[in-house]
């Protein structure tokens, strides 16, 4: 089972923070990998086909394609999602995420962007044909600090979250073999 952690912002640290605790909550099955946006030089998405980038544009939309399920990490800026992780959705075909599940994690200095993953960011995953699991983890700034998570309930519902799209995952492939099989002649 392969899934890909992309954090969202080339900007700040708390997303890459959360998304790291999952190397250690995921099961031995799954190969986890990060791709950090800050750490990547990805082109403006200018409506050429996705072949046709290059670099870390290229290898960003491949291991997207390959993986079974993606992570998010965002933080929310200005009640939103960061242009460079919408940079990455606009460079991709539209179905591109059919039937892979996609987790969230967001941060935010405040409370008050808790639905901005409900409200702008699923719907933009559904309208690409995603099975973003219902439930996503927000993690307000309060719950960092010095580069690590200190709120023990944030840690716990990550741990939990990360069996949970495990689980999810299974049960994708497990619904994907048994339509195949009732199409295969």
């Amino acid at each position: 089972m392969k899934i890909l952690g992309i954090s969202g912002s080339v900007f700040g640290t708390k997303s890459r923070t959360a998304l790291d605790t999952f190397k250690t909550n995921f099961s031995p099955e799954v190969e986890y990998e990060i791709m950090d946006l800050k750490d990547l030089n990805i082109e403006f998405s200018d409506g050429r086909d996705y072949r046709d980038y290059t670099g870390d544009t290229k290898i960003l939309i491949d291991k997207i394609l390959e993986v079974d399920a993606i992570l998010i990490g965002s933080p929310v800026f200005q009640a939103s999602i960061p242009g460079s992780l919408k940079n990455v959705f606009d460079l991709l075909p539209i179905d591109s995420l059919r039937n892979k599940v996609l987790g969230i994690v967001m941060s935010a200095g405040s409370s008050k962007h808790f639905l901005v993953a409900e409200y702008q960011l699923k719907p933009i995953l559904t309208y690409m044909k995603a099975k973003p699991l219902e439930n996503f983890v927000f993690i307000e700034g309060s719950s960092f600090n010095r580069g690590a998570i200190i709120n023990d309930d944030i840690n716990l519902r990550l741990e939990n979250y990360a069996k949970t799209m495990e689980a999810a995952v299974r049960n994708e492939r497990l619904h994907q073999e048994s339509e195949d099989a009732l199409f295969d002649f």
